[in-house]
């Protein structure tokens, strides 16, 4: 057992990758939209400054990207909220069972976030445009969803990993 974790251990260097690419892409969301809000804002008060339309639509949607996918990393990092108050009760092993239901729980939101999200982004969200952009679809402001339980997906497999790595090298002590 212990030699096929060494070997799937190799993997994580994958995992760290992955996890950086979203956290820049993220990092690259905030600055758009810190920048897109400056000029939309400075184009209200000042006056050869133009204040286009779209501003606002544009920022929503790229908060809407930021959301779902830095939530995606607070599943790696184990940051989500959680109740935490009774674990020093608790034997370790429990700790980490209870842990193991609830990112199960979890990996199955993120499955159903990313078929439902995809069917409703592609069927719905095609059917309609920004207002203050009519030729883009709406398609881009519903995917987030089914991009955020992908990402969801690919991080709670790293951690019930983890966990069937801590419960099976009986890592925990209890």
């Amino acid at each position: 057992m212990k030699a096929f974790f060494e070997k799937a251990d190799r993997i994580k260097p994958f995992f760290d990758i992955v996890y950086k690419v979203v956290l820049f892409i993220c990092k690259v969301l905030l600055t758009a939209d810190v920048a897109i809000t400056s000029v939309s804002v400075a184009g209200r008060y000042i006056s050869f400054i133009p204040d286009p339309a779209w501003t606002e639509e544009i920022v929503l949607t790229l908060m809407a990207y930021m959301a779902v996918l830095s939530a995606s990393l607070a599943i790696r990092r184990g940051a989500h909220i959680r109740m935490t108050a009774l674990d020093r009760y608790l034997p370790q092993g429990l700790i980490v069972v209870l842990d193991v239901i609830s990112d199960v729980c979890v990996l199955i939101l993120a499955i159903i976030m990313l078929v439902v999200g995809w069917q409703f982004a592609t069927t719905l969200g095609t059917k309609g445009y920004y207002t203050s952009i009519p030729t883009l679809s709406r398609f881009w402001l519903y995917l987030p969803i089914p991009v955020a339980g992908a990402a969801m997906i690919f991080f709670e497999v790293e951690a019930l990993y983890n966990h069937a790595k801590k419960l099976l090298l009986k890592e925990v002590e209890a």
